[in-house]
């Protein structure tokens, strides 16, 4: 074992090779080929079940050959063994399917047609297991999800380099391949974290996916391991770094997802209190904002996903979760514009040329009656200053009273984002007492980009107030 450790990994890429070996490798690979290639000009790779017949004819042949079953005199043999075997295929090969495959097999030199006997050769032996465990590892491949595909690759890789790289025979940059799956399947993993806290079934998948990177950190570690122990692994130094960096990421990733998720499935057990810690809450929405991999803590958007598992009634209707649109009262224009005149703002005041003023303050007093009225002014005047509510008022001035509907259209347009706008301004001229609204059975529709959720809503009219109300003794009712 010492003395293949220390022998030079055999690669088809070393330009050392003899050429003689070197011809023969060529052959083979040319012979595998030629077969492939008669095959699709015979119109056998027109569908996946003729190639699924191909594979099962060769493997007849090769079972023959490793001594598992009777030797095959002819074609008509193995066209009869073949529906023995494989009785439950509903549409079995022609006997001139049969033939047709034999004499290609026997053009490119991977049987022989003797006298008594079809005989499996060397090359044959070898062309059909590569062809055999090529498709079982594809098949394999394809079974997992698409997430789990990238670590079952993973391991594929770590049994290939165990299988070819320990007996000196280049596997193909196994050790490389093994850790890039590696990456891209923590991508996936933290990509996908919401989704599997948002789906009350997703635990056998995660499941699943924690034993394979569990699998795979063994593995993984053995061969790392025999890397670093091999004479002149000092130029793959950066590929180990890289390979154990990626291995802790993944596992920290896969045992962090478990644990979060089994927690927001026992959340609804939690035994409840009456005491609240105030530093405890303090810590833990601290330890939210930046928490590790591996931490069952969880962050907002965890939070936010798990309200939608369902698991309790209308529970992903409550409104909750992240609206898809939102009102942008600032139009895009209206950023660009204003990003602009900060990066290009320049100051131009002449500090010398402004003259001090005395500030004066004037003292102005409050009778304990009226406090409630100059807070409830002060209070509107703020209001006013972020929402805009004179055209609303005008509107109505002209108009005298108006549908609730009508006035945000037509003050507005029948746009989403200023229909939201015109609203909040009803709303506050409502709340400030400034206008009166009252329920109508009959009202206009108009055409619109939106819809009420309750229609009723559209059910009111609005009129200005005559006279404003004004609270008497912190009364709030008119």
């Amino acid at each position: 074992m010492d003395q293949v450790e220390k022998t030079k990994p055999i690669s088809i890429f070393n330009e050392e090779l003899k050429q003689i070996d070197l011809n023969k490798t060529m052959r083979d690979i040319a012979s595998l080929s030629g077969v492939l290639n008669d095959l699709h000009t015979q119109q056998i790779y027109q569908s996946p079940s003729e190639v699924l017949r191909f594979l099962r004819i060769v493997q007849i042949l090769n079972e023959e050959a490793l001594g598992l079953a009777y030797a095959i005199a002819d074609e008509e043999s193995l066209y009869y063994r073949y529906l023995h075997r494989f009785n439950f295929d509903e549409e079995p090969p022609s006997i001139e399917r049969v033939s047709q495959i034999v004499n290609t097999l026997v053009k490119h030199s991977w049987i022989s047609k003797q006298s008594k006997q079809v005989k499996l050769l060397d090359r044959g032996k070898r062309m059909i297991d590569s062809l055999i465990r090529l498709a079982n590892d594809s098949l394999a491949y394809h079974m997992q999800d698409d997430l789990t595909r990238a670590l079952f690759q993973a391991c594929r890789d770590a049994e290939l380099s165990k299988a070819y790289d320990d007996h000196g025979i280049s596997g193909g940059n196994n050790i490389a391949s093994m850790i890039q799956n590696i990456e891209e399947a923590t991508e996936q993993i933290e990509l996908r974290q919401l989704e599997f806290l948002a789906d009350k079934n997703a635990l056998p998948e995660l499941k699943k996916i924690h034993a394979l990177m569990m699998e795979l950190d063994e593995k993984m570690n053995s061969r790392l391991q025999r890397i670093q122990s091999v004479e002149g692994s000092s130029n793959l130094s950066p590929l180990i770094e890289r390979g154990i960096a990626a291995l802790s990421k993944g596992t920290r990733l896969s045992l962090g997802t478990l644990n979060k998720y089994k927690r927001f499935i026992m959340m609804k057990n939690t035994p409840l209190t009456a005491n609240i810690s105030p530093e405890k809450v303090r810590q833990f929405i601290i330890n939210m904002y930046d928490p590790p991999i591996d931490s069952t803590i969880p962050n907002a958007h965890d939070l936010l996903s798990f309200m939608e598992q369902q698991i309790y009634e209308d529970e992903a209707m409550d409104g909750l979760w992240i609206p898809i649109k939102f009102t942008s009262p600032i139009s895009k224009l209206d950023i660009e514009e204003s990003v602009d005149y900060l990066e290009n703002y320049e100051s131009q005041v002449n500090f010398e040329e402004i003259d001090e003023e005395m500030i004066t303050y004037t003292e102005e007093l409050i009778e304990e009656e009226n406090i409630h009225d100059a807070f409830t002014n002060a209070s509107w005047q703020m209001t006013k200053a972020i929402i805009d509510t004179e055209h609303v008022e005008n509107y109505l001035q002209i108009q005298k009273e108006a549908e609730i509907e009508q006035l945000i259209v037509e003050l507005g347009s029948s746009n989403w984002g200023d229909s939201i706008r015109t609203m909040l301004t009803v709303s506050a001229l409502v709340g400030n007492r400034d206008i009166d609204e009252e329920e109508k059975i009959d009202v206009q529709s108009f055409e619109k980009e939106w819809e009420w959720i309750d229609d009723d809503d559209r059910k009111y009219i609005v009129r200005q107030r005559t006279t404003k109300f004004k609270p008497v003794n912190g009364d709030a009712k008119p």
